[in-house]
């Protein structure tokens, strides 16, 4: 009998929930160790794996104690993989601060502690994952700080890390959600990678792909093909709370607040485009979902077509986990670790190209595993119900946002600024 071919071990920084780890675990990745200092995300990976977990600041963990633990030496490793904490670099921490303390931010020394371990451990490559800002446009110090230290790392180890970076989106790739993430992925030995091409895309009303007529490519995966099997467990709390909870049923599939305004369909409630998108969004069955939110308040969405919250395992599913995985903590704890996680099947497309493309490895046999079954025919829309009589007395006229810059809240600052003689 032939010896089997052992498998690439990787080190995870900032493991979280483990979204991005199953991909690779999917992909035939052994962790050989993973670090996060959340309690109920460690707790998470636990309970539903035997990786070795350190509990501890990625700041306060010396690399030697990182290989020790992974039983690897320097240079061993196939890859260290993570996706440092991101909120200095968002578009929503931009526009919310502006250029200042973007790099002052001590979060974004969580970018220098991850090529800190690649220059400590030397892995054959890295892959590190972060918001769409990481790169924004005009705006991407933290990309240029990354690259600046990448090449110091290479004037000292002599190796030859180049970086590719893409902005992708996970519905692009089968994942049955719309969420953009920047991956920045390089190679010891300075070998290219091309990233992967989409192989999913939306649909017209005939069927046909927008822009893709005979490409073969399929149709997004959409929230039925996640959901249709799932339901919450009796005694999970799915109930919508806040002020707005009992008119979330007059909102139809697919449409958030807009609805309600006199632009749309419903009654005039409140005033275009006066609110976040996500308020109120409800999921369409034959659509993906909108991204997962990490910190929603209780009138955020995506909310489920029957005009609840998620559940557990419902939001596991819009992030392609494995069904054997089951979230540690509270209910804001959960949505938390998932609306975090990296989707893990975009995890999983990434990993087969790596090991393709920079280990040199053979691609794993058929589909990737974690892409969701597609399950037609899709049922119609629920029918939304009418206005609670509580709300109707906001019907009126309401004032459109004037645009970008000009509504309440930009107005509030200016007006701030010329008090203090700012």
């Amino acid at each position: 009998m032939g010896c089997s071919m052992p498998k690439p071990r990787i080190i995870s920084l900032y493991t979280g929930a483990g979204g991005l780890d199953y991909g690779f675990e999917a992909a035939g990745f052994e962790h050989g160790v993973t670090v996060e200092m959340d309690p109920d995300s460690c707790a998470t990976l636990r309970a539903n794996r035997p990786w070795a977990v350190i509990e501890r600041d990625i700041f306060e963990i010396p690399s030697d104690e990182l290989l020790h633990v992974a039983g690897l030496k320097r240079g061993e490793p196939s890859l260290v993989i993570g996706g440092p904490p991101c909120q200095p670099f968002s578009k929503s921490g931009y526009w919310a601060r502006g250029d200042a303390g973007r790099l002052e931010d001590p979060r974004a020394g969580t970018l220098g502690a991850f090529l800190r371990v690649v220059e400590d451990t030397l892995p054959q490559a890295f892959l590190l994952e972060n918001v769409q800002g990481l790169a924004f446009q005009g705006k991407a110090e933290g990309l240029h700080l990354l690259l600046d230290r990448l090449d110091g790392i290479n004037r000292r180890t002599a190796s030859r890390y180049r970086a590719h970076v893409a902005c992708l989106n996970a519905a692009g790739f089968g994942v049955p959600q719309l969420r953009e993430r920047v991956f920045v992925i390089a190679s010891r030995e300075g070998k290219p990678f091309r990233f992967p091409a989409p192989t999913h895309g939306p649909a017209q009303e005939d069927g046909a792909l927008l822009g893709h007529t005979g490409t073969g490519m399929e149709v997004y995966r959409t929230a039925w093909d996640a959901l249709a099997d799932v339901t919450p467990d009796p005694d999970e709390d799915v109930a919508p709370r806040g002020k707005w909870a009992e008119l979330l049923p007059s909102i139809p599939e697919g449409q958030n607040y807009l609805w309600h305004t006199e632009r749309g369909g419903g009654l005039p409630l409140f005033g275009w485009r006066r609110r976040y998108w996500t308020f109120l969004l409800k999921l369409a069955k034959g659509r993906p979902s909108w991204t997962i939110q990490a910190q929603p308040g209780p009138a955020v969405g995506p909310f489920h077509w029957e005009s609840r919250r998620l559940s557990m395992r419902e939001l596991c599913r819009l992030q392609t986990f494995p069904d054997d995985v089951r979230i540690v903590g509270s209910r804001t704890s959960v949505q938390r670790q998932v609306g975090n996680a990296v989707p893990s099947l975009l995890g999983e497309v990434l990993a087969r190209e790596i090991r393709v493309q920079l280990l040199d490895m053979k691609r794993p046999r058929g589909m990737p595993r974690l892409l969701p079954p597609k399950r037609i025919p899709v049922p119609p829309p629920e029918r939304a119900r009418p206005v609670p009589n509580r709300y109707r007395t906001l019907i009126g006229e309401h004032e459109a946002h004037p645009g970008s810059g000009k509504g309440y809240g930009a107005l509030r600052r200016g007006a701030g600024s010329r008090a203090t003689g700012q």
